[in-house]
Order: C-alpha cells, then sequence, then structure tokens
C-alpha cells in the first residue's frame, strides 16, 4: 500500500508539470513515448551524458506492459537457454522478478527506472502535436500540456510511439500492417486484456501441468492453456474470439487473463479503438459464465475489470536503411552493423480473414541491424520498437518488448555518439568504425552482442526450400515451433485450399476453390494453371510451356492419379507465384 501512495503522489507532480523544465528549453535528446522501449531508451541516454526529455501521453509509464495489462513477457531467449536481450530489459525483469509480475510493481520499477537519473526530465499527460522540421531533419517537437502548445528543440529525436506517430508526422515513408506481402484489406486482431478475482490457482496449474500437452503448463504466478476450451467458445459479437489463454497472478490474488481477440479495429483511430474497447466489454458478460463453467479453476471467477488499453500487435513499419526480413530471422543472420538480438517464434497474429494465428517458424537468434532503426528519408530520427524497419512477418517476432528495449539502448547510445562526434545517425550506418564503438559501449553497459556459429535449419537443405521460402514471405506455408514443415507429408484438400486462395487474394483473383477429397496431381496441375491464367483442360503442357512445371518438378507430377506431397506442391505454386510477378 505504501509503495502505491508513492507512487500516486509522483504521477500527480509529474503530471502537473511541476517536475520538469521552463517552455522552449534545449535537450539533446527528445524521446517521445513512455511504453518500455522509450524508458530504455531516455534512460540509456542520460546515462551517457545526454539532456533527456521523455514524453508520455498517458498518465503513467509502461504503456501495454502496464496500461495494457500485458503482464506476461515474451522472452528472448536462444535455444541454449542464453538471455539475448540484456541491459535495460534485465534490470527491469530482475526488479519485476520474471515473466509474469505485478502491474503496480512495473509502474514503480519503472518510475524508479526514470527518476533516478540526473539528466532526464519525464512529462507524463503530454500529447504530442507535430514535429519541428526543417528541410528533412527534425530538430524538436511541439507538444500539448494543460491545451497549450510548446515546442521543445533536440539535437536529437528518438520515436518510441507504437504506431511510428512522430517520424509518419515528419513524413517518412512506411508500410501499414500487412500491406507488404498482400493483406491489404484485413485488419490484425487486437486483444483486451481484463482481471478476474476468483481463480483457484492451485487447480488451474495442477491441470495444466499434467494434460498430457506439452504446449501448456504453469507456474507460480504465469499459466498457458485451454486451447481447446477457448476454441468452443461461440461468441455473440462475432468478429471476437477466445484463444488459449496466458495468465498471470497478480500479488493481490486476481489474474489477468490475455487471451480475448476483437476484430475490426483500426489501430491509428482512436475511435475504432474506443469502440473495440466497449465491444470487448460487452462480450465479456457472456465470456466469464462460460469460463466459469467449462475451466476448471474459474467456478468461482468473477470480472474485476479490463486494462486500459488494447493490445494492438501491428500498425506502422518504417522504412528504413535496411528492412529487416522474414528470411533473416528464420535463417538467423547476424549483421556487421547488429544492436540487438532476437528470438522470439514468428508469430502471426489472427485477422478478419484467418481467424487462426500461425507460428511462421522458431529461429535460435538472429540480429538486429542499426540501420532498421534510421528512416531512409528523415534526419536527426531513430524510430525504436514494433515500428522500426521490419516487414510486417518479420515483426511477428521482432515486435516484442525485450527487443524493443534493446533498440532503445542502442538508440540511446547512438544519439549520445552522435551528438559527441557530430555524426548524424546516417553517417553513422554507415560508418564501420562508429558502429564499432557504439557495439563495445553497449557491451559495457550491459548489453548482449556476442556472434554464434552460423545455425542451418533442416529445411534449407531440402531441395523444395527456395519454394518453401517463396510461400512462407506469403505467410502461406509454416514450420511452427519445431520448423516442421512436413515436406514428405501429402497435400491435403485443406492446405491447397489454403495456399491456393492466399495466391489468389494476393494477386486479387476472383472466386472461391473447395476440394472435397484428396487433391490428386491433377487436381493441383488444374488448379495451378487456373491460378496463373492458363488453360486448364491442358494444364500439365501449358504449365510446361510456361516454365512453372519446371524440368525438376515433372517427374513427380507424371501419375495424375496420386496424392502429391507438400514439397512439390509448395514448389509448384511458388513458380505460379513467380510467374505470375513477373
Amino acid at each position: 500500500m505504501k509503495r502505491r501512495w508513492i507512487t500516486a503522489l509522483l504521477l500527480i507532480v509529474l503530471g502537473l508539470g511541476i517536475w520538469g523544465c521552463s517552455n522552449n528549453e534545449q535537450y539533446d535528446v527528445i524521446v517521445v513515448g513512455g511504453d518500455p522501449e522509450g524508458i530504455s531508451a531516455a534512460v540509456t541516454a542520460a546515462r551517457n551524458g545526454m539532456k533527456t526529455l521523455l514524453v508520455e501521453d498517458d498518465r503513467a509509464l509502461g504503456g501495454l506492459m502496464t496500461l495494457g495489462g500485458l503482464n506476461f513477457i515474451d522472452m528472448c531467449n536462444g535455444r541454449d537457454g542464453t538471455l539475448l536481450t540484456r541491459g535495460t530489459f534485465e534490470e527491469f525483469y530482475n526488479a519485476v522478478g520474471g515473466t509474469a509480475f505485478d502491474i503496480e510493481l512495473a509502474k514503480d520499477v519503472f518510475m524508479q527506472m526514470v527518476t533516478q537519473e540526473e539528466n532526464l526530465t519525464l512529462k507524463l499527460n503530454t500529447q504530442f502535436v507535430e514535429p519541428v522540421m526543417k528541410d528533412n531533419k527534425i530538430q524538436g517537437v511541439v507538444l500539448q500540456q494543460d491545451g497549450t502548445n510548446v515546442t521543445y528543440k533536440a539535437k536529437s529525436v528518438i520515436d518510441a510511439t507504437v504506431d511510428a506517430d512522430v517520424a509518419a508526422a515528419a513524413g517518412t515513408q512506411y508500410t501499414y500492417l500487412g500491406e507488404d506481402y498482400g493483406q491489404k484489406k484485413d485488419v490484425t486482431g487486437v486483444t483486451l486484456v481484463f482481471e478476474l478475482s476468483g481463480i483457484d490457482w492451485q487447480q488451474v496449474a495442477q491441470y495444466l501441468n499434467e494434460d498430457d500437452n506439452p504446449n501448456t503448463g504453469a507456474t507460480e504466478k504465469a499459466a498457458w492453456g485451454y486451447n481447446e476450451e477457448s476454441f468452443a467458445y461461440v461468441p455473440q459479437d462475432k468478429e471476437t474470439r477466445l484463444r488459449g489463454l496466458n495468465i498471470a497472478l497478480q500479488d493481490d490474488g486476481n489474474v489477468l487473463v490475455n487471451g480475448f481477440i476483437i476484430f475490426g479495429v483500426n489501430p491509428l483511430d482512436k475511435a475504432s479503438k474506443a469502440t473495440g474497447m466497449e465491444r470487448g466489454k460487452a462480450e465479456l458478460e457472456y465470456i466469464v459464465p462460460y469460463l466459469q463453467e467449462n475451466f476448471i479453476g474459474f467456478a468461482n471467477a468473477e470480472l474485476v475489470g479490463t486494462a486500459e488499453q488494447l493490445y494492438v500487435r501491428e500498425s506502422r513499419h518504417i522504412l528504413g536503411e535496411y528492412q529487416l526480413t522474414l528470411d533473416d530471422v528464420l535463417e538467423n543472420r547476424n549483421f556487421e552493423d547488429v544492436i540487438a538480438l532476437g528470438s522470439y517464434p514468428v508469430d502471426v497474429p489472427p485477422n478478419e480473414q484467418r481467424t487462426v494465428g500461425i507460428i511462421l517458424g522458431n529461429p535460435d537468434r538472429y540480429g538486429v541491424p542499426f540501420r532498421c532503426l534510421v528512416p531512409v528519408d528523415i534526419d536527426g530520427m531513430l524510430v525504436v520498437g514494433r515500428s522500426a524497419s521490419y516487414t510486417s512477418l518479420a515483426a511477428g517476432s521482432a515486435r516484442v518488448i525485450p527487443l524493443g528495449m534493446a533498440e532503445g539502448d542502442a538508440a540511446g547510445v547512438a544519439a549520445a555518439y552522435g551528438i559527441n562526434n557530430k555524426m548524424s545517425f546516417r553517417q553513422i550506418s554507415q560508418d564501420e568504425e562508429a558502429i564499432a564503438s557504439i557495439q563495445q559501449t553497449l557491451k559495457e553497459q550491459g548489453a548482449y552482442l556476442e556472434s554464434w556459429p552460423q545455425v542451418q535449419e533442416a529445411v534449407e537443405q531440402h531441395w523444395a526450400y527456395s519454394g518453401v521460402k517463396t510461400l512462407r514471405s506469403l505467410a502461406l506455408v509454416y514450420g511452427g515451433y519445431q520448423n516442421d514443415y512436413r515436406l514428405e507429408e501429402a497435400i491435403t484438400a485443406e492446405e491447397l485450399t489454403e495456399i491456393v486462395m492466399g495466391l489468389w487474394q494476393y494477386h486479387d483473383i476472383e472466386g472461391v476453390i473447395y476440394f472435397s477429397h484428396a487433391p490428386s496431381c491433377e487436381d493441383v496441375l488444374r488448379e495451378a494453371a487456373r491460378t496463373a491464367g492458363l488453360d486448364i483442360n491442358t494444364a500439365q503442357q501449358s504449365l510446361i510451356k510456361a516454365n512453372i512445371l519446371t524440368a525438376q518438378l515433372q517427374p513427380y507430377f507424371t501419375d495424375l492419379t496420386k496424392v502429391p506431397q507438400r514439397a512439390e506442391v509448395i514448389m509448384l505454386l511458388a513458380n505460379v507465384h513467380q510467374y505470375l510477378q513477373k
């Protein structure tokens, strides 16, 4: 209770602007966004001697991890167990006690990390209005405090807003959601975390640890599972659904539940998010009784409330000096200018067309280059977190908060280096000596940037791997947590339909297909020809003539009656996609 009173007092003081500086003061670094990534950037910049301003538009720090209720951390560990994201993230992780944590404690820890830095000024309840630009260089920001616009100048600006709001306002190029791989209309589902009392944690843990499912389990503070029970729920709002639950125990005995998806919410539209929040709260009136009746340990569950923010996984992705790709992630690539390491599985959440999320693959570890933080067309700015320069599918892994905090550390160090050495971020990105110095400073300040032997996944040796890469880049084939693409298994009707319909959507082809039986080679050839716009009655010859049914593939399709394996179907349809791309 004492801790909460102290936090409340600090928030009041900070929110009133008593803690801070006079208007129009010059800063070395301004960080916009008080989510964990912004906290890391601001703290690290301050520790490296920079006069730093941290701006947050809400009443408290932590964003998604506090106000959003996401207190179940998606960790970045190598397969050998090595923690890859250290620095300020490890400080936070140790302070809150591990992967699942108490929200109020997290607020305290973030506040302490910020307020103990002498070079750091915090402004809460302060909204970003617009950047201060000269040509293509950002020179500061206009902020709104108590209804008044105030200009603050800076030598460097770090955009740690979850949606790259500063970068977008400055005019940088970006992609939106999954438009880069053909998802031009579908919006990724968002999550409303909700809080329950009355959960029998002992029953929950016993059930999930003894259900013979390797993908469920529980610890003293975290639990994950109830997949079958969740998928069986029939929502009142058809644009919502339950998925398997992630549950985190709070210090007061209540639990926070992450597992409720809401579709049709525009992450850049405040009104749409507000409507999504209300839709979610309305559906919870039906979800809670369902949990009481069908979930072991939930018989006495009562709804306490919901998070203040929706958990939005994706919106903008800026175009930087380098764009991290899905192949970078799943082929475990390193870079000369690496500033952070990630490893989280490539988790593509459900959208309006695909109601089930998919795991494209699971890397050992990969590097994030400094160039991913540098917008291609704006100087004086770095972008950290989920809106950095990733492809949409690469962001399925790289969006997680620990990696974003490691990027924040790198941004803080780079800002100090650039100011001290009178170098722009673009110049730094092209200078080996500058990068080496930043990397060394990061290591000295706790970052893990150790090199690793090239890890080659088994699928990379398969003759059909080029086809796997092509269709994987469209989220049409996936290896799951085990990186098993089941290439030697017979293709099923459902799998063939999924791939063909995905290609149709990408190439704006109208129509629907459905197979009521296991598809034969003849079926596959006809659908390949149909997709390519060729004669389906002479499918085999038409595909050969178009070099889609290559000499390599022809032996696999000599017996038109057999059911082909996934490998040859994937290669054939990958060739169709490349044919259409030409």
